[in-house]
């Protein structure tokens, strides 16, 4: 149980640190939010627990995948805030980032890449 806290403890401290370096700066801000931190850590955690190295691999490998159809977000979520407000923003990009996903799927299925089963 120490361990599961000690895991949300430390993850969350990352989210709420880059949350606090975007306050002070946009630039550092993005650019630690776009260090795959929590994907270093989930590695990590992954390790540190003792699952077999092809999990480890295998959860590297999709989240490579998984990160393409979420790019098309950060360059739209600007233009929609400025037209549509806060929340008309997030809810298009998270129907963008859904729509993509889909498109992936379909995109890399021929190539034996099975992202939606």
């Amino acid at each position: 149980m120490t361990w599961l806290v000690t895991k949300y403890l430390i993850t969350a401290g990352l989210v709420v640190g880059i949350s606090e370096i975007a306050k002070r700066s946009e630039r550092l801000g993005g650019l630690v939010a776009a260090l795959p931190l929590v994907t270093l850590l989930t590695l990590i955690w992954l390790y540190v627990e003792r699952q077999p190295a092809e999990r480890i691999a295998n959860h590297a490998w999709y989240t490579f995948w998984y990160v393409l159809p979420t790019l098309p977000l950060f360059l739209a979520f600007p233009w929609m805030l400025a037209r549509w407000g806060f929340w008309g923003a997030l809810g298009g990009a998270a129907v963008l980032t859904v729509l993509c996903f889909v498109l992936t799927a379909w995109a890399v299925r021929p190539f034996g890449i099975v992202l939606l089963d």
